[in-house]
């Protein structure tokens, strides 16, 4: 039951991404300076918070979707979808931990120096 609420919210909140993303790269024909002050707050380290947490939407909703699609189209996916969720998770938390330091490394830097 969660999987399938994580999957929907997930796809909601990289849709929102998506949407602010577009808007400010819009901003550039609007006014190149606010687009500049725009992407200066990117580099602060709540944002960069907030991009491990899109990495994580994103890498959960692309694995837990591949799943859907198991037990969608798989003869036996249905009987081995809880196997298959276990295994979603184990893969998600392997890659978020090998994320920390690419998508952190310049906000801890920032707060703790070099």
């Amino acid at each position: 039951m969660w999987s399938w609420v994580a999957h929907r919210v997930t796809g909601v909140l990289i849709f929102f991404f998506l949407f602010v993303h577009v808007l400010d790269t819009a901003l550039v024909r609007v006014s190149p300076e606010a687009y500049d002050e725009v992407v200066a707050t990117y580099k602060t380290p709540i944002v960069a918070l907030l991009e491990y947490g899109l990495v994580a939407a994103i890498l959960f909703h692309a694995l837990n979707g591949l799943r859907v699609i198991a037990v969608d189209f798989w003869a036996k996916g249905a009987r081995y979808q809880k196997q298959m969720l276990w295994t979603v998770m184990g893969i998600w938390i392997v890659l978020m931990a090998g994320a920390v330091y690419p998508v952190l490394g310049h906000a801890a830097r920032e707060l703790f120096g070099s």
